[in-house]
């Protein structure tokens, strides 16, 4: 699994999702944003506890569980 530092994880945060540094900022809020047309800048200055490197990483993370992995059976 890839080393995800800034991703934290606490049944007592938002239920458990995955949230960025313990905050209750979950990552699927930034992937909102971002897929929805708000930039870095843009979500840093509605989410002023953020940074462009939290941000990168969520999108990282996201990336991480979208990726696709196909194994075929030769015979």
């Amino acid at each position: 699994m890839k080393r995800f530092c800034r991703i934290t994880f606490n049944t007592g945060v938002m239920g458990g999702q995955a949230c960025i540094r313990g905050m209750r900022i979950p990552v699927s809020l930034i992937i909102n944003l971002t897929a929805n047309g708000m930039t870095c800048e843009d979500i840093i200055k509605e989410y002023p506890d953020l940074d462009a490197e939290d941000i990168k990483e969520a999108l990282q993370y996201a990336s991480w569980l979208a990726r696709e992995e196909l194994h075929f059976a030769f015979n």
